[in-house]
């Protein structure tokens, strides 16, 4: 049998792509799958969006591009970076990415060796930890806890930053549960990191606009005492419903731009150029697209939380960010992963148990609310039916 480096063995997955598969198993059988678990837009790309990479096309942009993104590409970057968080960046600092995960790569193998502590959210996107095991770092949770509404606490964050401590990844708002952290915890850390000025921070910004209730996400960016190790984690994927396209950006301090750059050479040499000049339609073009998708997101939000808490031992906070919610189910008597199999498989509706954004992750279920208000009122229907007629499995 060949032999491959023990790191591998610590890579993990993305179980959210798992469940996809097996949803689309049973669609090609010809059930009726609800899909409630990938976390995707089920809006097509603004079509003046596409046409830009059509016309790219046409103009006769085949070739390679620079490793860091065409100029105009980070330019429209800089451009909405500051559009959205205040914050001045140069489009010198800024890496066209294919997609956003190239990003916690980086970022997690630039501080990540044996004996390093990385910390990041838990209940959290997976791949974070995944990518720390791979390293050989160690990866210590924080908490992110339903009774402060998913959002992270400062003083537990701080308390647990040691001498090991290279890397702090952060996530608002966020998946899989919808918190959004407030500007007052944010600056309770902030000033707290004064503490720690050798620890790196990563904020992944991606659903930075998606945000409810008058909530708002405050990017790190905004606060010019971290600027020299922080490190956004941004892209077109959500935004913008271009998750095929594989677009996303990173702002980068001076210190660490160019071993990014060198990283992507070696590894993907370059995003491709179409894609490129759709990722500047989207910044520069019309928003209402976005606008409308949101709409009808926050309704999707409010049919889910209304029918989540109507189901017999299930509670849901209110998310107020991203297209997630994450709803307790500790009183029905199920587990995370057990429930959310057997209601693939005997309801045909998707979901993710909590276990897999997390070791935290137990007691919850996370609900993409990215689908029809009428596919979401069928697939509430289908479980509030599989939790009155099924006995919990041990």
């Amino acid at each position: 049998m060949l032999q491959t480096i023990s790191a591998f063995d610590r890579i993990g997955e993305e179980n959210a792509f798992a469940v996809l598969a097996r949803a689309t198993r049973l669609s090609s059988e010809g059930k009726d799958v609800v899909n409630l678990g990938i976390g995707q837009p089920d809006f097509l790309t603004p079509p003046h969006i596409v046409e830009a990479a059509i016309k790219a096309l046409r103009d006769g942009h085949h070739g390679y591009t620079p490793a860091n993104g065409l100029l105009a590409c980070r330019e429209a970057v800089a451009r909405r970076t500051f559009t959205v968080t205040g914050a001045e960046i140069s489009p010198e600092s800024v890496m066209i990415m294919p997609g956003g995960k190239p990003t916690m790569f980086a970022a997690i193998l630039l501080f990540g060796e044996p004996g390093a502590e990385i910390l990041y959210p838990d209940p959290g996107f997976p791949i974070y930890r995944s990518m720390i095991e791979f390293t050989g770092a160690t990866p210590v949770p924080v908490p992110m806890r339903e009774e402060n509404g998913f959002a992270f606490s400062a003083e537990e964050t701080l308390s647990l930053l040691t001498d090991r401590t290279r890397l702090l990844i952060l996530n608002s708002p966020a998946n899989p549960t919808g918190g959004v952290t407030p500007k007052a915890e944010i600056d309770k850390l902030v000033a707290g990191l004064a503490e720690f000025p050798d620890v790196a921070i990563m904020s992944d910004e991606i659903y930075d606009v998606m945000t409810y209730d008058g909530a708002t996400n405050v990017s790190l960016l905004s606060y010019p005492e971290i600027r020299d190790r922080l490190i956004v984690l941004n892209g077109w994927s959500k935004t913008w419903a271009m998750t095929g396209w594989r677009m996303g950006w990173s702002i980068w301090p001076d210190g660490l731009i160019g071993k990014v750059r060198k990283l992507a050479v070696n590894c993907w040499s370059c995003v491709n150029a179409p894609s490129q000049f759709a990722g500047i339609a989207a910044i520069d073009g019309p928003q209402t697209d976005v606008k409308r998708m949101m709409e009808a997101f926050d309704r999707r939000r409010r049919l889910v939380v209304e029918r989540a808490n109507a189901l017999p031992g299930v509670t849901c906070t209110v998310p107020k960010g991203a297209f997630y919610a994450f709803p307790n189910i500790v009183d029905t008597g199920w587990k995370a992963k057990k429930l959310a199999s057997a209601l693939l498989d005997r309801s045909h509706v998707a979901m993710v148990g909590g276990p897999d954004f997390g070791i935290l992750g137990e007691g919850y279920i996370r609900i993409s609310y990215a689908n029809s208000e009428v596919n979401i009122a069928r697939a509430m229907d289908r479980v509030a039916t599989f939790l009155e007629e099924n006995q919990p499995e041990t």
